[in-house]
């Protein structure tokens, strides 16, 4: 009787709120489609000329996608060529027809006002814009990509000639050892070190001076590198699953260490670096030297990002140095926040720090190391360096939350004096900006939007000022679907004073009296912050996830970056914080304004970094989420790359690894938890989740869990999708999903 009871009250909420039915599912199905052709003239990339006097790029139109060509001068815009009629010439002169009527933008070269290069087929095609005449090339053969596996490690001792830049004399790696040769008489060398071997060798990465008087290297401690074993269990070949490899570091690894050395040819003197300096290192930069020959630098960083230096070897006297030292109590955000540039040959450097709380620039004097002055100060950051002026002495940079009352992640573009003086808004509109400058930074095309407000793309000066517009998009047509923009929404933190920002995302078919779960999108990485800020119509997918029956959220908590450090220091070995205090009290805000967010049923899903919050959030607030899913999660941050979950849990590896572990933590799971990952994920360890699903079966916690043939780091595919979404709309909306033939 009670399951019948239930039953009959399921059956009744699925017919009074219509939710997650097969009417919606179909509706959703349709969904991804609609709202990317009822878009006009939506720019996308932007491609100046060589010389900067011309620029073209690509805009989607309810007819297709177009190419335009801009000549700022005579402020005019044409377009660059007619897509269909191209493939019709091409087809004609191959005498077959093309499969794929696609070209990407890295296959169109602007050659000159009339011309523009073609990689279709695999020829290379001019074509003339003033005759609309075809020309057939040579065969492009297949364009360079970049194929090689991020984690490679390379030994770097193997024979390899270096050439001076005189032409005089040639070094080289023997033996583990440096050589030094007079061009073309290699069986003469004389060797110049004598203490290389097998376990400690020099590289073959040997930097001349310009004068070709002096060279440098660094001698290598060979260490083992750990290898990732993945089997492939249906390949496409053969009938036998295949067994496949990687090298991948995990944190807590052995580490390479590297020491410079310098060896003058005049003088037949070898100086090595001071290795004191440069302890425990996690990597040193490659050595780069002075125009002028007066020394070499590089870039190091020690282990744990706590202290990262410029260093310096003087040529002259051999004597080792800092140049700059960053010491930091928490983390160095090296990998997404450090910038540096030489000035003058290096009598002058621009470096970013957070040393005040706040990313920002300095000046340096290149000989002494001090601070000569801060560039840029106050509560907001500096989001990226564009261009260094060295003969103005200015910089353009990016820049967000200087703005009072705007979004603080908005993007806005500046300049400012290397003095610190002089600071000037580039693009004032209350938007994201993205800017495309031509070669001598004299003019920009900046596409500017935000979430709620479709992109509008001009022309500036380098002072800001509008030479043309050139594209405003039309959004009426999206509208018509019954799609409404995201919802930015901004409530306070932990903390009652910050300001936490996110979207809310409602179903096309919203209706403000119905009762609607909600379903948080997740990814907290601390690298970065995540929660989109220009104009998509779809992001991420949420709109088709909320057409189900869903109020679909994303948020940037505590712990992610692109705030002020103290804002981001809250991640310092704690990613199994991620955020969720602040994460929670917007939700309770949001449903507080809006009552028909029922936070009652909360669902949360999310892949990699994502996977281990969504996951994370049933183990430490079950008392709020109560369905997730997590795809290609890192678990547990030890079975994980090396240099992201050390950048943000420290060395040595200490036990807040296992506090932030969901592995260690799987006994205390509560609600409904499905787990995906691709067996040849080479990005996340995939034995991360196949130990979380052991860990779970020893603690006799109920989940479910999918591997997926064949598949590498991602969200599960279409099948993960599908999968995604009848989870959530049985565990949250208590209906069965329809079966997928239906739809």
């Amino acid at each position: 009787m009670k399951f019948l009871s239930t039953a009959v009250l399921l059956l009744s909420a699925q017919f009074l709120f219509g939710q997650g039915t097969l009417a919606d599912y179909t509706r959703a199905q349709n969904l991804k489609k609609q709202l990317t052709n009822k878009i006009d003239n939506l720019p996308g990339q932007f491609y100046w000329s060589e010389k900067g006097d011309l620029f073209w790029y690509d805009r989607n139109t309810v007819q297709g996608k177009e190419y335009m060509l801009v000549n700022p001068q005579a402020k005019t815009k044409e377009q660059l060529f007619d897509l269909t009629k191209v493939f019709s010439f091409v087809e004609e002169k191959l005498g077959r027809k093309v499969e794929s009527r696609f070209i990407s933008n890295d296959q169109i070269k602007l050659m000159d006002q009339d011309q523009v290069s073609l990689d279709i087929a695999g020829y290379l095609w001019i074509w003339n814009r003033r005759s609309s005449q075809l020309s057939q090339g040579a065969a492009s053969g297949s364009r360079d990509r970049n194929t090689r596996y991020w984690g490679q490690r390379e030994q770097g001792n193997a024979y390899r000639e270096v050439e001076s830049p005189d032409k005089v004399h040639v070094a080289f790696i023997r033996n583990n050892n440096v050589f030094l040769a007079k061009k073309g008489s290699v069986n003469e060398a004389r060797q110049i070190t004598f203490d290389g071997n097998p376990a400690n060798y020099y590289s073959n990465d040997i930097q001349w001076a310009p004068d070709s008087r002096k060279l440098a290297t660094v001698k290598t401690q060979k260490i083992e590198i750990r290898q990732l074993t993945l089997i492939e269990s249906s390949p496409k070949d053969q009938l036998q699953p295949k067994i496949q490899t990687r090298d991948y570091v995990k944190p807590g690894d052995e580490l390479a260490q590297k020491l410079p050395i310098l060896y003058d040819l005049e003088k037949d003197r070898l100086s090595v670096f001071d290795a004191a300096l440069i302890p425990n290192q996690f990597y040193l930069s490659d050595l780069a030297w002075r125009d002028d020959s007066r020394a070499f630098t590089f870039e190091y960083n020690k282990r744990g990002h706590q202290v990262y230096g410029l260093m310096q070897m003087d040529a002259n006297s051999g004597t080792s140095s800092y140049l700059i030292r960053e010491q930091n109590k928490t983390f160095i955000d090296y990998s997404g926040k450090k910038f540096r540039e030489d000035i003058s040959d290096g009598k002058e450097i621009v470096w970013a720090s957070e040393r005040d709380g706040w990313n920002h620039l300095y000046l340096y004097d290149g000989s002494t190391g001090k601070v000569k002055n801060q560039i840029t100060k106050g509560n907001w950051v500096v989001r990226k360096v564009v261009h260094v002026d060295a003969d103005k002495r200015t910089v353009i940079f990016e820049g967000s939350g200087m703005n009072a009352g705007e979004d603080p992640y908005l993007i806005h573009y500046y300049t400012i004096g290397l003095d610190g003086k002089g600071l000037k808004l580039l693009t004032e509109e209350n938007a994201n900006h993205q800017a495309f400058f031509n070669k001598d930074y004299s003019q920009f095309v900046d596409t500017y939007s935000r979430v709620d407000q479709p992109p509008i793309s001009v022309l500036r000066d380098k002072n800001g000022g509008i030479i043309m517009e050139l594209e405003k998009t039309n959004s009426s047509l999206l509208e018509t679907t019954g799609w409404r923009a995201p919802e930015v929404f901004k409530a306070k933190g932990r903390d009652g004073e910050t300001d936490i920002w996110g979207i809310i995302i409602r179903p096309t078919n919203f209706d403000p009296a119905k009762s609607y779960p909600v379903i948080e999108y997740i990814y907290a990485g601390p690298h970065s912050s995540f929660v989109p800020k220009s104009f998509y119509s779809n992001p991420s997918g949420m709109y088709e996830l909320a057409e189900l029956g869903f109020i679909v959220v994303q948020i940037d908590g505590m712990g992610t970056s692109n705030r002020s450090k103290a804002f981001h220091d809250i991640c310092w070995k704690n990613l199994k914080d991620a955020g969720f205090p602040d994460r929670i009290a917007w939700m309770r805000a949001a449903s507080k304004q809006y009552k028909y967010m029922d936070i009652g049923r909360v669902g949360i899903y999310g892949t990699s970094a994502g996977g281990q919050s969504s996951t994370g959030a049933l183990l430490f607030h079950p008392e709020f989420y109560k369905v997730g899913v997590s795809s290609c999660g890192c678990h547990d941050n030890r079975m994980d790359k090396i240099w992201w979950n050390e950048q943000w849990m420290g060395w040595p590896v200490g036990p807040e690894y296992a506090a932030s572990s969901n592995i260690e933590n799987a006994a205390k799971l509560e609600g409904n938890l499905l787990l995906i990952v691709g067996e040849l994920d080479d990005n996340v360890d995939p034995s991360s989740t196949f130990q979380l699903v052991d860990a779970l079966i020893k603690a006799r916690k109920n989940h479910d869990f999918i591997m997926v043939p064949g598949m590498g780091h991602s969200s599960g595919g279409d099948y993960g999708e599908r999968k995604r979404r009848d989870y959530f709309v049985k565990h949250l909306l208590g209906v069965d999903p329809p079966v997928w033939s239906q739809y």
